[in-house]
């Protein structure tokens, strides 16, 4: 016993970390980073850094690349406030996914470029130079994310045709504007510049959250945690992941979409103004126009919680939906 706490003390003072996983492997955590370009153009680069948390089973040859949505971070795929429930990375590494949960550029421990440099596509490019490292680690990659990360994801696969597969969460391609618009407008400038918002105290769970019950210990630990975004991210999410130029038809590997309750991406029946949500089938049916290419769509409904569904109370099913998918890539 005293030569296991020896050793657990020496793996927490390297940095690294053994998490529970199959009784035939377990789980080496670590902080990474990778040098990535961006620019508003190609002749205008500038170097940036876009780190991540890489947690690796052994033996595992797949890797799932996962994107954070608007005012999170990394932590959003691992949420401290009882993570046995609601860490979606713990739950696949389990399975025997590696999975990197980055922060996106200006967020966490990524490098905070002005926000004007900051859109989807950048974000989307990064995260694509991101993957080229992992694909010299892994047999497979599958790109994931959450709300606004799920658009970079999207984008990240349709752009560059790199990944086995796309995890789409929170986020589909009809945006219900009456109930994402206030959720803008209550936001403040936090960060480098005017352009990274974040948002008020007090408002994270009518924004991301309802109408899921309200826990105190997984709304504080959102609040303590929340990041930022950059305006300028919104702008081609909404051009190149909506109805009018779905940039999701040229994606030509296996997707799954899974939302929650999620009055964000859902509709209560106005047209354009959410997907039908109402079964899984009927959201595949829904999103299956912007999808045309892709060998296989997969989808879920997370039932009874809204946007951020790690933070659910029966967030495991979703996970053990999305391994179950992965298993089959």
């Amino acid at each position: 016993m005293r030569f296991r706490r020896l050793c657990a003390a020496a793996l927490l003072a390297t940095g690294t970390l053994l998490l529970p996983a199959p009784a035939s492997a377990a789980v080496t955590c670590q902080d990474v980073s990778f040098p990535v370009r961006v620019g508003l153009t190609p002749l205008i680069p500038s170097l940036e850094t876009m780190a991540g948390r890489l947690c690796t089973p052994q033996g595992a040859t797949t890797v799932q690349v996962l994107i954070p949505g608007g005012t999170y971070d990394r932590t959003y795929w691992d949420v401290g406030f009882e993570p046995g429930t609601h860490s979606f990375t713990r739950a696949q590494n389990a399975a025997g996914f590696a999975t990197l949960a980055v922060d996106r550029l200006g967020t966490g421990r990524s490098s905070k470029p002005l926000s004007a440099l900051v859109t989807a596509s950048t974000q989307a490019g990064a995260v694509h130079q991101v993957i080229g490292a992992m694909r010299s680690r892994f047999d497979k990659v599958v790109v994931g994310g959450h709300s606004i990360g799920s658009a970079m994801a999207i984008i990240e696969a349709a752009t560059y045709g790199d990944v086995d597969g796309v995890l789409v969460t929170g986020f589909t391609h009809k945006m219900n504007y009456i109930t994402v618009v206030p959720v803008l407008a209550n936001m403040v400038p936090a960060g480098l510049d005017a352009g990274y918002l974040t948002t008020l105290p007090g408002t994270r769970y009518n924004a991301f959250h309802k109408p899921g019950p309200l826990v105190q210990g997984a709304i504080g630990f959102d609040e303590s945690t929340k990041s930022v975004f950059a305006a300028t991210e919104a702008v081609d999410t909404i051009l190149l992941n909506t109805v009018i130029i779905p940039v999701s038809r040229n994606i030509r590997v296996p997707v799954m979409v899974v939302v929650g309750d999620d009055t964000h991406f859902c509709s209560s029946g106005l047209p354009l103004m959410g997907s039908d949500c109402s079964s899984p089938a009927a959201l595949k049916a829904d999103e299956g126009q912007f999808y045309p290419a892709v060998p296989s769509l997969d989808t879920f409904i997370l039932n009874g919680y809204g946007h951020s569904i790690n933070y659910a109370p029966n967030a495991p099913d979703y996970h053990a939906a999305v391994s179950a998918w992965a298993g089959k890539i």
